[in-house]
Parts: structure tokens; sequence; C-alpha cells
């Protein structure tokens, strides 16, 4: 009896191979052929789940803004509008392995993003839910202040949230959890 394979299940395990070459290996390695081998799969196989490398990839760069936001949504409700933006931001940096992988993977479509104009709409779609989400929290923390303030502040919030994942990508060393999650913490105080 032939195996019964569930497609959106083989879609993930392969946007994950993905990850896997992109991490080891750079994006300009993340061919149909490659990715099929680090599968296990042969590229006819593959093809029957995506019909281009293009596809592939945008899946995969989709998977890495979905399991963010399946962890937040998944957060307990916190009546502390603080201890909510200490877990939300949590979910957003590489602070275990599995958010280290999406990090790299993201830092490596953003970049690629700037030459190849089909990954852009992903990357910007990613770019603005991350923006929208640091208003929403300097929003609840801010209380009374000017829409211009607000403004500013979710911009200030989202720029150290970008720097701190290229600065934990880069040297992982010195920009560990708890260096992050202290940057972090003295921001919101600062808020």
């Amino acid at each position: 009896m032939p195996k019964v394979v569930d497609p959106a299940e083989r879609r993930r395990e392969l946007a994950e191979a993905v990850w896997r070459v992109i991490r080891r290996d750079g994006l300009e390695h993340a061919s149909v052929r490659n990715v099929a081998r680090e599968a296990g799969l042969s590229m006819g196989s593959l093809r029957h789940y995506f019909e281009s490398q293009g596809e592939l990839l945008a899946f995969a760069l989709r998977m890495v803004i979905e399991r963010i936001e399946r962890r937040i949504a998944a957060l307990e409700p916190q009546p502390d509008p603080r201890r909510r933006a200490e877990l939300v931001l949590a979910e957003l940096l590489p602070m275990d392995a599995e958010r280290q992988a999406e990090n790299e993977v993201w830092l490596a479509f953003t970049a690629r993003a700037q030459v190849d104009p089909a990954l852009r709409p992903l990357r910007d779609q990613g770019h603005d839910v991350l923006r929208a989400g640091c208003r929403r929290i300097v929003h609840d923390l801010a209380g009374d202040v000017p829409e211009a303030e607000i403004e500013v502040q979710a911009d200030r919030l989202h720029a150290l949230l970008d720097g701190l994942a290229v600065h934990a990508a880069v040297r992982p060393d010195l920009n560990t959890p708890e260096r992050m999650a202290a940057v972090i913490a003295r921001h919101l105080d600062d808020l």
C-alpha cells in the first residue's frame, strides 16, 4: 500500500529543509535541487508541492511570519501591559534555537529581497506587521501622550528589535537571550 503523505505537512518539511540549507550554505544555495536533496526527495517529488523555486522560497519566508504570529496568539492573556509587552517582544527575538533559526532565515530573505522583487511583498508584510505590533505595545504602555510621540516611540522600539536581531545573528556570544531581555526591559522602563 502506498504511503499517504499529508501535503501540508510535506510543505512544512520542505520549508524546514530550505531553512537548513540557508543556515548552513546561504540563501543562494537554496535551489530546488539542493532543497530536494536536503529533504531526501527527488526534484520531481518536490515540484509536486512547489512549482518553482520562488514559490518554495516564498512559502519558507511566510512560514517564519506565521510561526511567530502563532506563538504570540498563544500567549496567556496578561492584565499588566508591561508584562504582555515583554512576552510578545521575547517571541520576536532569537531567544532559543527555534527563534534563532527563524531570525537567521528572516535576515537572509530580507537581504535577498533587496535584489529579488518577488520577495519584497513578503518582506514588506513582515516589516509592517512588526511595526504595527510595536505601535500597539507603545500605545498600551504610553498612556495619554500625543499621537506623534507614539509614532516616534514605535519607530524607536522597531529599530531596537531589528538591531537586537541583527546583533544576535552576528555575535550570539555577546548578544545572549539574557542580554537582549535586559535591553528590552530597560527600553520598556524608559517608555
